[in-house]
């Protein structure tokens, strides 16, 4: 069988320039989001998964976004793919050395990073037809918006990222960029309104985050967050939390290399999941839909082991089951998606991950993007599998996932 076009479930978007100043109302646009251009000395990753990085005369030039007089974000050459990686514009002698840790501007990046239709031509190129792509400057569910001091500014910037992501990204697209919105994080009623607007206009995949309290909201075990769940589940709006999405990555010692911190990504993923199938949310909301994107799988099995465990061994004092009737893996089959990249072991776990829980990734255009080669790196990885499960993994669940018209 040839192997089935992918969907992938969690690529970027670097936002043009103009996406604010073209749909703000004109007295915000001093304050809203705008791009200028600067020169940057090397980056530093602070805890918090935030940057420490300064303008200097000998700079790196770098292209930065400023919001509310503040410097928000600057782009960086290794979550973007300079033109430097594909020199001559040879995708086959994609050079990933070139993705590092210093500034960037916007004419120096693949256009596909930024642009709709060099995307869409990336995405053909790469044996993909379909592509779910998370927000950059707003950070992965809206944590800058959150962080704003004037939220009718906000709300407004929040409404305005939609309207280009559904209007301008996807709309025109032929279906392969796939709309994913953020919501107000700090108003649930604004939040409701706001899957609601965007569920009437096809949308099906909402930006949320991993663990809420990280970002200073309540938890999802306070029921506040239920008329946002509430929302979702009526409208077959898929819940999408991707790893960093509460600005607190996992850490082990405070002087660990970096390599440390990115081995552990995935902890929050599991930590996540933990909360929803102790919360009793899977049991108030029973066709919500979670996607834990860029968390990858291989963890899962023995995490579910453990929460029907603990559920059993330890209720005498726990007393989960006043709360949870079955044992919580019940509640993850077909429901709760894995969404990786690169999980070779997960894979060999398949029957224990669910083949019907499994998305793939292509993560465009970040270091750990397995573009321009997709195709070539899953038939390797996909070796053994029936075909049916292979459709399912690289297309077939992502199609439930999110309630696409295809197949």
């Amino acid at each position: 069988m040839e192997l089935p076009k992918i969907i992938s479930v969690d690529d970027h978007i670097v936002e043009p320039a103009h996406v604010w100043q073209d749909r703000l109302p004109k007295k915000w646009l001093d304050q809203g989001p705008r791009v200028e251009r600067g020169l940057w000395s090397d980056f530093r990753l602070n805890p918090g998964a935030k940057y420490g990085q300064e303008q200097v005369a000998d700079g790196q030039p770098g292209d930065f976004w400023v919001y509310e007089d503040e410097v928000i974000y600057v782009h960086k050459r290794f979550v973007t793919i300079p033109l430097s990686a594909t020199e001559g514009g040879d995708v086959a002698k994609f050079d990933r050395t070139q993705m590092v840790m210093t500034a960037i501007t916007y004419d120096e990046m693949r256009p596909g990073c930024y642009e709709r239709d060099a995307r869409v031509k990336d995405m053909e190129l790469n044996w993909v037809d379909g592509s779910l792509a998370f927000p950059t400057f707003p950070r992965f569910c809206g944590q800058t918006f959150l962080e704003a001091k004037d939220k009718e500014l906000a709300l407004l910037c929040v409404q305005a990222y939609n309207d280009f992501i559904v209007e301008e990204w996807s709309a025109p697209s032929g279906g392969v960029l796939l709309p994913l919105c953020l919501i107000p994080l700090w108003d649930v009623d604004l939040a409701v309104a706001e899957v609601r607007r965007n569920a009437a206009r096809g949308v099906r995949a909402v930006c949320f985050s991993e663990i809420p309290t990280h970002l200073g909201l309540p938890s999802i075990h306070t029921g506040y967050w239920d008329p946002f769940f509430r929302a979702c589940q009526e409208t077959n709006t898929t819940v999408c939390m991707h790893i960093g999405s509460s600005s607190k990555m996992p850490a082990a010692s405070p002087d660990a290399p970096p390599g440390t911190n990115n081995m552990l990504a995935f902890n929050n993923s599991m930590a996540s999941l933990a909360d929803y199938l102790f919360s009793g949310v899977l049991v108030r909301f029973p066709t919500l839909k979670l996607a834990y994107s860029e968390g990858q799988i291989g963890w899962i099995p023995y995490a579910l082991e453990r929460a029907d465990t603990t559920w059993e061994t330890h209720n005498a004092w726990t007393h989960a089951k006043d709360q949870i009737p079955e044992p919580p893996s019940t509640y993850y089959y077909g429901r709760v998606f894995g969404c990786f990249t690169s999980d070779f072991h997960g894979l060999e776990s398949l029957a224990r991950v669910g083949e019907d829980n499994i998305c793939f990734e292509t993560d465009f255009p970040h270091t750990d993007t397995t573009w321009p080669f997709t195709k070539e790196y899953v038939e390797k990885m996909v070796v053994g599998l029936p075909d049916e499960a292979v459709y399912k993994v690289l297309r077939g669940n992502a199609i439930r996932m999110l309630d696409l018209d295809r197949v």
